[in-house]
């Protein structure tokens, strides 16, 4: 769900962000090792500060899409710590370089898979989906279903009683977590956290708005249910 792109060429940067926002990710971009180390929650500025793993940006993230040749941190060392502090996140390598001891040494250094420049954009994405499957989180079927919503998060479509729901990327990501969920409430925090890259406003009533387009969308009866003060349930 959430992908943190580390890239310095920053219009490179805009454009990988733009195309993964709109195959249904959340996505942020830094330009530079050490700050994608404190966006993954480890702190560059601070060695002695205890990581936690939570990233400045909320939720963690699912994928890094990390460029080998950052600055102030090469990104052979964000991996390494990356890999060292046990957290989640699964790591896409990208590199000029085409020579298979590069690609050789980014895997060694613990990246989970790595691409050349330059790239077919379709095949960043069907990766960055494929280590998403592969997150450390507790496996999820490709199929979920629930009061007659079918979602299949591989072919990313969804249906209700056969009808096709036509969903935007946001739309569809959100009710995959509602889904997900299996029946828990799920706050507009944590929708917000996890659909929604780190610079969403929280006061902008973007939940709410998302939430009243899909249900308008999903037909009546009604399956989704606001819990006062709580969040909302499938």
């Amino acid at each position: 769900m959430r992908v943190l792109v580390a890239e310095d060429e920053r219009d490179l940067a805009a454009l990988l962000a733009t195309g993964l926002r709109r195959a249904g990710f959340a996505v942020d971009t830094v330009h530079a090792g050490d700050e994608a180390l404190d966006r993954l929650g480890l702190y560059a500025c601070d060695p002695g500060r205890d990581p936690g793993l939570a990233p400045v940006g909320g939720a963690p993230y699912d994928v890094l899409v990390l460029d080998r040749d950052l600055p102030r941190v090469h990104g052979d060392d964000v991996a390494r710590r990356l890999v060292a502090a046990g957290v989640p996140t699964r790591i896409l390598m990208l590199t000029a370089s085409s020579a298979v001891e590069d690609r050789v040494d980014g895997l060694d250094l613990g990246a989970d898979d790595y691409l050349g420049k330059p790239f077919d954009f379709p095949e960043l994405v069907s990766r960055v989906r494929a280590l998403r499957r592969r997150s450390a989180r507790p496996a999820l079927p490709p199929l979920l279903v629930r009061d007659g919503l079918v979602m299949d998060t591989v072919r990313r479509t969804a249906v209700r009683d056969g009808r096709d729901l036509d969903l935007s990327p946001k739309e569809f990501s959100v009710l995959q977590l509602l889904l997900e969920a299996d029946g828990a409430v799920v706050s507009a925090e944590e929708l917000l956290e996890r659909a929604w890259d780190a610079h969403a406003d929280p006061f902008t009533g973007a939940v709410r708005v998302c939430m009243s387009k899909l249900r308008g969308k999903l037909g009546e009866p009604g399956p989704i249910r606001t819990v006062q003060g709580v969040g909302y349930v499938l």
